[in-house]
């Protein structure tokens, strides 16, 4: 009797709490395979034994007929639990695969963006010594280039030297050796005319 009151007890506080709880089930992570197992979960149908005594006559029938009713729902509920574990246990491995084939799959993401990054390092640092290459003959080129115009201009310079002296050579009409020219100054001051 006390087991039953603690029961209807127990019943009644569990639908005052059970819109709180449904609530609160659906912010939480195992809230949504709780609630498709619950959609998704079919009822077994209910026993033919629930409802079905008669009180036999003998006392000894009786007490046999109970024994047998409790070993047949132990068997039941013995089953019921095997199904439960093995329902479980398949939920376990199913779980355990799907995160086996993700993991498997974020490995292979992870080792074709190594292999990305990879190659496009490969691509930079080709790419790179090409630049390089350029740039180093470009370099080259143009120290080819100031080279030579250092040298035309030097050539160019003598040139004119030249031209200069042998432009002055044909402008004078009188060449004077360099060991007359002193004489020749110091008679040109004496005597003042114009050569």
């Amino acid at each position: 009797m006390a087991f039953s009151n603690k029961l209807s007890r127990l019943v009644r506080q569990s639908e005052k709490h059970a819109s709180t709880i449904a609530s609160l089930k659906t912010f939480s992570s195992e809230a949504t395979h709780h609630r498709y197992h619950q959609e998704t979960h079919s009822f077994l149908e209910p026993e033919s034994y629930i409802n079905s005594w008669e009180p036999p006559k003998d006392p000894k029938d009786a007490e046999r007929m109970l024994a047998q009713l409790r070993r047949d729902y132990a068997k039941k509920v013995s089953l019921y639990r095997k199904d439960y574990v093995h329902e479980i246990e398949m939920l376990r491995v199913e779980k355990q695969r799907k995160d086996e084939a993700r993991l498997v799959a974020e490995r292979a993401v992870n080792e074709e963006r190594r292999r990305l990054k990879a190659e496009a390092a490969k691509v930079r640092a080709e790419e790179r010594k090409i630049f390089e290459e350029e740039f180093r003959r470009t370099l080259m080129k143009e120290r080819e280039e100031k080279l030579e115009f250092w040298r035309m201009t030097g050539l160019k310079r003598e040139e004119k030297k030249k031209d200069k002296k042998k432009l002055l050579h044909e402008q004078s009409s009188l060449w004077i050796e360099p060991k007359e020219l002193e004489k020749k100054i110091t008679e040109a001051l004496v005597e003042s005319t114009t050569l």
